[in-house]
């Protein structure tokens, strides 16, 4: 690929994308900014750089595809009231309406479909994170317990039938019990109640439904997902393998294994996300 954007919300996530873009060779990648949101190293790490605010989205997909770029990735974290509470222009609010069910994939769903009709395709977010997207296996010293196992097998089930209806990936157990299931709060928040009312021990598996879209919403662990489960008395975090990204990867396995915390990637049997166009 010769010319890329890079739709960045907040976080490192857009960084580490932008910086293995550049690694594997594209030639230039230029980041759209979004107002009390980007990082200041996801600009300063891109070759260009263009501003909006939230609420002008539409100017920015007006922009991009007038620039010729070959592909746009939305990546980082956009706060989810921030979709109710934001100041769109009227052309936004209008995109809005036309959902009858609002949840990730209809959302940025209709936002892909405006960037193509704009000329620019949107392409999978998990593209140039070959660094940040763990396989099969353990990552920690301290691998499952016999009964947080069992709690595992339980949230996969769980979270496989709550994909089908687009309202989570995150599910918390503890000793058979389903403590919390995200819905549109997000995952720490999914977390901090599951903690609530199950106390220590309770495990959290995190999930991309079958069929799920890579383009956008791909499953994001980081450190400040550790954080919150060690003071939500989480003792493991399972995922499906390749299908899920793992940001400061080391700070997180450093973390897990001074808190005591599992953290083992599963073989889903559903496809891994790819990880070039």
């Amino acid at each position: 690929m010769r010319k890329l954007i890079v739709i960045a919300g907040s976080g490192s996530y857009p960084r580490l994308l932008v910086e293995g873009a550049k690694r594997a060779g594209v030639e230039r990648v230029d980041v759209v900014a979004i107002k009390s949101s980007t990082a200041k190293a996801t600009w300063k790490a891109a070759d260009n750089v263009h501003w909006i605010t939230l609420g002008g989205i539409a100017e920015g997909i007006r922009w991009v595809g007038e620039n010729g770029y070959e592909g746009a990735i939305l990546a980082g974290q956009v706060n989810p009231l921030s979709l109710f509470r934001g100041r769109f222009d009227a052309e936004v609010k209008a995109w809005l309406a036309e959902l009858p069910v609002k949840n990730a994939h209809t959302i940025f769903g209709k936002l892909s479909e405006k960037f193509a009709a704009a000329g620019t395709p949107v392409l999978p977010a998990s593209l140039y994170m070959d660094d940040h997207i763990p396989g099969n296996g353990l990552l920690t010293r301290r691998g499952l317990s016999a009964a947080e196992e069992s709690d595992v097998r339980h949230a996969m089930r769980v979270a496989r039938d709550i994909g089908q209806h687009d309202i989570g990936q995150t599910v918390m157990v503890k000793s058979g019990m389903v403590l919390s299931v995200e819905a549109f709060e997000g995952t720490n928040a999914a977390i901090k109640r599951g903690g609530k009312l199950g106390g220590k021990g309770g495990i959290v598996f995190k999930a991309a439904r079958e069929g799920h879209d890579m383009r956008f919403d791909i499953p994001v662990v980081g450190l400040k997902t550790l954080k919150v489960m060690r003071r939500a008395g989480a003792t493991a975090l399972a995922f499906q393998a390749g299908r899920l990204v793992l940001l400061d990867r080391e700070e997180v396995i450093r973390f897990a294994d001074a808190n005591g915390i599992a953290i083992v990637g599963l073989d889903s049997g559903l496809p891994a996300a790819p990880l070039r166009p």
